[in-house]
Order: C-alpha cells, then structure tokens, then sequence
C-alpha cells in the first residue's frame, strides 16, 4: 500500500509541473535594485541601465506562452529544479550530466527541473558579451546584447531565491493521496515582492556583493539555502492568504528574500564581468567591421 502512495505521489508531481515565478513586477524590482548595488568596478554603462535590464527580465516568461509551443517547451524546466526527485544524487555538474542522470532515474530532466544549468549557461554568456564590451566598448549593440543576457541571469537567479522553485511541493504539500495540502501558495508568494510594494532603492542599500568563486558550486549552495527554507514558507500558510494585511513574520520573510535574491544576482553580474577579463574571443570575430555600417 505505501509503494502504491509513492506511485501517486510522483504521478501527481509528473501531471502538474510548476508554471510560475516570482511576478512580473516583483522580478522588474529586484532586477532594478541588483543594478542599482552593483560596485564601481562593473562598467558605468551597465550599471546607468537598471530600467533595461529590468525591461528584460520578462523575457524568460513571456517565452513560455501557449501560443509559442516549441519556445514554451524549451523554456519550461529552466525554471525550477526539484531536488527530491534527485534522491540521494547531488545535483549533477552540468546540463549533459544531469540529463543522463534523469535518465538513469526514468525521469524527463522537464519534470526534475534545469533550474541550475539555465543560470550558468546564461551567467557565461553574460561574460562573453561582457568580454566583447572590453575589446570594443563604444558598440551600442554590444551593450544592448549585455542587457539582454543579464535579464535572462536576473531572473533565473531570482527564482533560485524562492524556495518554492526547488522542490516537489511547488504549490502544497503533496499527500498520499496526490492532493496538495496548502495547493495555491505558490502564487501567492510569487506575488509578495509586488503586493508588498517593496522599494528598489531600499533593497539596494547594504548589500555585500562578491564574485563567486567557482560558479557552479556557488549554485548548488545556493539551492541547498534555498531548498532548506520550504518548510518556512509552509509556516506560513495561513499568513500568505491575506497579502493585504501583512504579517509581520510574512514582512520579514518576504524582505529576506528579496535582499538575497538582489545579492545573488548582483554577484552573478560581478561574476560575469570577472570572468569576461580571460576570456580570449576567436580570431574571426571582429565586431569593428563586422558593425561598421550599422548606422545604415
């Protein structure tokens, strides 16, 4: 009988993978606030630019509507990652490794979720427009590309920080049965940086942004901290239906979220921009010429 629960519970987790992150306006201010804290050592022109990166921190979203099949289906897990269905396997090193990996545990890597690889794929990417930025820093199309990609970071650094994002009981508390305890939570936690009306500028002040060292074991920390809070948001059940009288437990959970989701982002931007000084560009790349005429 506990074997035939188990096989509910997975069943129920396959048929209903999570669809949300933080929302749209909650992503747009912790976006604004991760530029706004950025050090004096990032480039003047990124961090003069909080309003449009934050501009592109929808795009991952709006990528994975209905209307756009083939975008939506690419799009989907990079959202989320749940580790429980990993067992006793930590979380692989890279996307091929991980791949394999739910394929040994007769999982689609959607359903486990690709969280982790989507935030390193797109952290180096970054560095790389940046590494162009070094060669040739009065291309406006560089800098517009460097916007682009930091949105993409943003916000997939920003759904590592929502603990909902990281585990089997996205949207409640799996039963036995397949029934959610609590089901409908995640909107609601997706929506307290908007609801709360929290203030760019305020989440910016005191933020101790470093580098990462190592991107990828920066990551999986990051997820385990992450990871390690889904019993505190359950805490706080009964206080995320009523987002329009506060708790203020709910406060101040909310805020710490917020403030290390504009740390992580902020120090994956530093990461990127460190990165971007080795990195040697291929020798048939020359944006000078390639861009010459692009006034036309």
């Amino acid at each position: 009988m506990k074997r035939f629960c188990n096989i509910l519970i997975v069943f129920s987790i396959l048929l209903t993978t999570p669809a949300w992150a933080w929302w749209g306006g909650g992503h747009d201010i912790l976006t604004q606030a991760s530029v706004k804290t950025l050090p004096e050592e990032m480039p003047e022109f990124f961090r003069a630019a909080e309003k449009m990166v934050a501009h592109c921190v929808y795009d991952p979203d709006i990528s994975k509507e209905r209307s756009t099949p083939h975008a939506r289906q690419a799009e989907y897990g990079e959202h989320y990652i749940d580790v429980e269905l990993l067992k006793e396997h930590p979380i692989p090193e890279g996307r091929e490794a991980h791949i394999k990996l739910c394929a040994e545990l007769g999982l689609a890597p959607r359903t486990v979720g690709t969280l982790p690889y989507a935030l390193a794929e797109w952290t180096e990417r970054l560095a790389l427009a940046f590494a162009e930025y070094r060669k040739w820093p009065d291309n406006p199309m560089i800098q517009h590309k460097c916007f682009l990609y930091a949105g993409f970071l943003a916000h997939y650094a920003q759904d590592m920080c929502q603990p909902l994002h990281l585990t089997i009981h996205f949207n409640g508390i799996v039963q036995e049965d397949g029934t959610r305890l609590h089901a409908g939570i995640h909107e609601k936690v997706d929506s307290a940086i908007e609801m709360l009306r929290l203030d760019p500028t305020e989440l910016a002040k005191a933020q101790k942004v470093e580098a990462a060292g190592d991107l990828m074991p920066a990551i999986v920390k990051q997820i385990k901290a992450g990871f390690s809070l889904v019993d505190s948001v359950y805490e706080l059940a009964e206080d995320w239906k009523d987002l329009k009288n506060p708790t203020p437990a709910l406060v101040d959970f909310t805020n710490d979220r917020a403030r290390e989701s504009v740390r992580w982002t902020a120090s994956l931007y530093l990461t990127a921009w460190k990165l971007s000084e080795n990195i040697k560009l291929p020798g048939w790349l020359d944006r000078s010429q390639n861009d010459a005429n692009m006034s036309d």
